[in-house]
């Protein structure tokens, strides 16, 4: 418990926290929408205003619509029939990054209703892909797509907003053997990314960054299968060995997409494989790659920049 936290509990009467979590999540709720009603009601305009205007949850994103409408719609042109896009609700099931993957409670806004807002599409589609995973037969792998305006809690610092949209993309299907499939759903996913930028953001700089993090069978099969697969590009496949951040999130492997070079280097996307389905579905055979970029991000490669440019990473 941090020091927010005791001095929170220490304002209520004794037994109040042990009273409140042995509530029945039907009662809890409707306690605590019994509050949020107070709570609104006691609101007033010009308090609206001056919330709209300054908290960063609620201002309006700096981009452009119109281009990024077009930027998201080439992005779909441009994915392969393989992948069924889902459009997403604006929440998800409560737990549903925390339960599967080491991120904080904390950085998402939960709401009263035993949901959250939605923080990343990736965790929201490997839920579904784990859903017709199990409708599908072992071998019958399942590519998704979804393109989201997320909203996280962590502050990205001053001007940054704390929404942005990503595109992702999340692959499932059982494990057949020697870093085969990892092979097939890497190769998948950065085919498809390297199209994007070479046609989006063709004088940007942009490179594909992949990391193995103690696999020497995906190591293989990334040498020997993946970059053997991957079409003639003028965005290259580059290894970054000395990535760290992310261990622990991924395993297996995990890429980057960049733009740029040196201190002008902007983070695009991010992905890796990870071990959500395998929990998901109870089977440690299957394997999950989940990849998303900001298409803010990549908008702003396509035209003029906006003065409050949103450019925090998108994990």
């Amino acid at each position: 418990m941090d020091d927010a936290e005791r001095r929170v509990w220490g304002r209520l009467p004794d037994g109040a926290r042990a009273a409140l979590a042995g509530l029945a999540p039907a009662d809890l709720r409707t306690l605590l929408l019994a509050v949020a009603r107070d709570r609104a009601a006691a609101v007033r305009p010009a308090e609206l205003v001056r919330r709209w205007r300054t908290d960063r949850f609620t201002r309006p994103a700096a981009a452009d619509p119109r281009t990024l409408a077009r930027v998201e719609a080439r992005l779909w042109e441009l994915l392969p029939d393989d992948f069924a896009g889902v459009d997403l609700s604006p929440v998800a099931p409560l737990g549903t990054c925390a339960a599967v993957a080491p991120v904080s409670q904390n950085r998402i806004v939960t709401t009263l209703r035993l949901t959250e807002v939605l923080s990343d599409p990736t965790n929201a589609l490997a839920i579904e892909a784990a859903v017709r995973r199990r409708e599908r037969r072992a071998d019958g792998a399942v590519h998704l797509a979804a393109c989201h305006r997320v909203l996280r809690a962590q502050d990205f610092g001053p001007g940054a907003s704390a929404h942005f949209r990503l595109l992702a993309l999340v692959s499932s299907a059982r494990d057949s053997g020697s870093g085969s499939t990892q092979a097939r759903l890497l190769t998948l996913h950065l085919a498809y990314w390297q199209r994007v930028l070479a046609a989006l953001a063709p004088g940007a700089a942009a490179r594909l960054r992949l990391t193995v993090f103690d696999s020497p069978v995906v190591a293989e099969r990334i040498a020997d299968t993946v970059r053997p697969a991957l079409a003639p590009s003028a965005v290259p496949v580059v290894d970054e060995p000395e990535r760290r951040r992310g261990r622990g999130y991924y395993v297996d492997a995990a890429l980057r997409i960049t733009a740029g070079d040196g201190a002008d280097e902007v983070e695009l996307g991010d992905g890796g494989f990870t071990d959500w389905t395998a929990r998901l579905v109870g089977d440690h055979k299957e394997r999950c790659l989940i990849s998303c970029l900001a298409t803010e991000r990549l908008a702003a490669l396509t035209g003029p920049a906006t003065p409050d440019d949103p450019r925090q990473p998108p994990r």
